[in-house]
């Protein structure tokens, strides 16, 4: 019961002029970052790290939660404007939100990303407040095993959602994992794959290989194209917006239902509170599975709503479930609750039970932050700033991609102070660029990186604490759990419901899709 109250005190620290003034300058802070490529809330949050040393906690853990959840929403803004998502858990807002935007409906795509987005993060914050001691127990009793058969499902799902070209999604995939491995051995101190450069046994940065599998390649592909046909519609519809354009039509919402977002939801928030999850992960698996029970699975890679109501709804409320892990043991549940472990460190604050016992009322505004932050900062932002999210259309193409590759380099290098670092991206642009052109999904390829080091990890670990016998992923219960769920989504997604013409689409709208990939 003390809990509670505190949190609800919490409430009250928030209404102070000074903490909430904190909040909403985090909260722009978070959506610049997050919609520039190249430029993401934990980058934002690093570079305000040195500013926590001259600030009490109370407003520092406020401001970080209110870059976290902002952060997240607005990756779905340039995913949705340019195709370039502001954050890698905005991709399958892309393909879903820049489908729209080219249809003249982008204004109502930024709508349904928004509503996902504060339905999601309102339903995480709220969970993370009610749940979060339980959550914490549920989690340790997920062992080795279960988390390399959690990240096989990851990968399964990944590959899967690409049901027209499933084998160029296996080959994508085993591109990004084969990528990872450069660099020092995950579990021992030994450089490999290195080529005999000193520069490649740091291995490769998650940045420069984000930066260029989307802000790079995007340009490389809108350079390649007739800068008078792109987004031809979208750039009339840009100067006759309005801000109500921005609200989504109720008949809209209701075919999406409200099932819809709460199970997306729940299911961010449970990836969430795994550790090392991310946003990424609990997109996908909440777009695959709302793609696998939707009444309209032909309208996704052509511009589905439900799709977009889904992926942004899990990868918000991820931000509740990611402060489970990092609150109670002090095991980040993603990048940016990783640098927010610093912040507690910093200001003397040492994760673990006691945190919840003894100092409640100092993390109790940060989880009224996160919630606010949802519930109310992210649909004033839209009203306010919605058009100018799609009059970005009407920039010059010269200049704004020209300036999308300064800045996404400039992020490259800000991000990893590296040179060599930042010449990776324009490698790694240039190889997406031929990926896009010859039908392989860019984003396997970044996925398969992301999770490649952890399904080795465990994989390793789980062999070495059991004499090398691959049987217990099969004797360990949770690990079952996620094999089995993999199998059931292998059943449903491409055995039972294999489409005629690909994934799922009509023909004109897979055709469709295969031109936005190219």
């Amino acid at each position: 019961m003390t809990f509670f109250l505190e949190l609800l005190n919490g409430f009250t620290v928030l209404a102070r002029p000074d903490v909430l003034g904190f909040m909403v300058l985090g909260f722009f802070i978070g959506a610049f970052f997050g919609a520039m490529p190249g430029l993401t809330s934990v980058l934002a949050i690093a570079l305000l790290l040195p500013v926590t040393y001259s600030i009490d906690v109370v407003p520092a853990l406020v401001m970080c939660a209110a870059i976290f959840m902002s952060g997240m929403y607005a990756g779905s803004i340039t995913a949705t404007t340019i195709n370039i998502p502001g954050a890698p858990s905005s991709m399958m807002t892309a393909i879903e939100g820049n489908r729209l935007m080219k249809k003249g409906q982008g204004a109502n795509a930024l709508g349904h990303a928004a509503l996902g987005s504060m339905i999601g993060g309102s339903v995480g914050a709220l969970l993370l407040m009610a749940l979060m001691p339980l959550a914490a127990k549920l989690s340790l009793l997920i062992q080795t095993p279960g988390k390399f058969s959690l990240v096989l499902f990851a990968l399964i799902v990944i590959v899967i959602v690409e049901r027209a070209e499933i084998s160029k999604g296996i080959v994508a995939t085993l591109l990004g994992i084969m990528i990872a491995t450069i660099g020092i051995d995950v579990m021992q101190p030994i450089p490999r794959i290195h080529f005999g450069t000193e520069l490649l046994v740091e291995g490769i940065n998650m940045m420069p290989i984000i930066i260029g599998t989307f802000a790079i390649c995007e340009v490389l592909v809108q350079a390649q194209a007739h800068a008078e046909t792109l987004n031809a519609q979208a750039l009339r519809v840009a100067s006759e917006i309005r801000r109500r354009d921005f609200l989504p039509k109720w008949s809209e919402v209701r075919d999406i239902g409200l099932f819809t977002y709460l199970k997306s939801a729940l299911i961010g928030y449970g990836i969430g509170i795994l550790p090392g999850a991310g946003g990424s992960m609990a997109a996908f698996v909440a777009y695959a599975d709302a793609k696998r029970g939707s009444k309209k699975p032909q309208e996704y890679g052509d511009g589905s709503r439900e799709g977009i109501a889904a992926a942004e709804s899990a990868n918000n409320s991820m931000c509740g479930g990611a402060f489970v892990p990092m609150l109670m043991f002090g095991i980040p549940g993603d990048p940016t609750t990783a640098v927010v472990l610093g912040v507690l460190v910093i200001n003397g604050l040492q994760p673990g039970p006691r945190l919840l016992e003894n100092q409640v009322d100092l993390i109790a505004p940060m989880f009224a932050s996160l919630l606010v932050s949802a519930l109310i900062l992210i649909p004033l932002t839209l009203f306010l700033l919605g058009p100018w999210f799609v009059r970005i259309v009407a920039i010059p193409r010269g200049l704004l991609y020209a300036s999308i590759a300064v800045v996404a380099l400039v992020g490259s290098f800000v991000a990893t102070f590296s040179v060599f670092q930042m010449a990776l991206a324009v490698v790694f642009g240039v190889l997406a660029f031929f990926m896009r052109k010859n039908g392989y999904p860019t984003v396997s390829l970044l996925l398969g990186f992301i999770l490649g080091p952890d399904l080795e990890q465990y994989l390793r670990r789980s062999l070495a604490l059991n004499d090398n016998n691959p049987v217990v992923f099969l004797t360990s219960p949770d690990s079952l759990f996620f094999l089995v769920l993999a199998a059931v989504f292998f059943y449903f997604m491409v055995l039972r419901k294999q489409p005629a013409t690909g994934a799922g689409l009509p023909e004109d709208a897979s055709s469709k899709a295969a031109e936005d990939r190219t």
